[in-house]
């Protein structure tokens, strides 16, 4: 039987909890080895010693939530995927928003490579707030839904409404906020360095 038919089989045959929580282990390890993560660099991002995550590939180790949570953000894989929970058969996709800085951040791609699309409300910016421009490695796209965006890029300062967008490597120093009094709504999209969004302005000849 081939492995898209094991995994299938898998996913729609009922599994105790015993089960379940058995095979977080050996997933876990096999993504480590495909993504070729060392244990100590893993660690270094998560949070979690060398030693506790070895016990938690191993079986050793239960897994829980608090360890859960950050491999699940250090793989950039929904939570469901670590531990092998079965489809419920809902063809909705459930977004969980996340929150950083402030700032609600709700994920609409789940593909962890190549460019990703989020939706971001960001509430209006305290007074005293850090403006301080920093780079990263990727390529931004943004467009304004809703309120109103300030971007400095470089030694340019842009006030962005509703239907605005903008682009720029992410390389050039940069800030993003919101300097009104109201939420604002932003459509973002990032990607790795290189990956740009492709607009066609009108249709191509035929």
């Amino acid at each position: 039987m081939d492995a898209v038919a094991t995994d299938r089989e898998e996913r729609i045959t009922p599994r105790t909890t015993a089960e379940v929580v058995d095979g977080v282990g050996p997933r876990l390890r096999a993504l480590r080895t495909r993504r070729d993560v060392t244990l100590a660099a893993l660690a270094a991002e998560t949070g979690i010693s060398v030693s506790t995550l070895s016990r938690l590939e191993s079986g050793q180790r239960k897994p829980t939530l608090e360890l859960l949570l950050p491999l699940a953000r250090a793989y950039q894989v929904p939570l469901d995927d670590l531990v092998g929970a079965p489809r419920t058969g809902d063809p909705r996709v459930h977004l969980a928003p996340e929150v950083h800085g402030g700032r609600v951040v709700v994920p609409l791609t789940r593909r962890t490579g190549g460019v990703r699309s989020f939706k971001q409300l960001i509430p209006p910016e305290p007074p005293n707030t850090d403006r301080t421009l920093r780079t990263h490695e990727g390529y931004e796209w943004l467009y304004v839904l809703s309120g109103r965006l300030r971007l400095l890029l470089g030694d340019r300062d842009f006030d962005l409404g509703p239907g605005e967008v903008v682009e720029f490597d992410t390389h050039t120093p940069h800030w993003v906020g919101n300097t009104t009094d109201e939420v604002t709504e932003v459509l973002c999209l990032y990607g790795p360095q290189g990956e740009r969004a492709h607009i066609r302005s009108r249709p191509a000849d035929r």
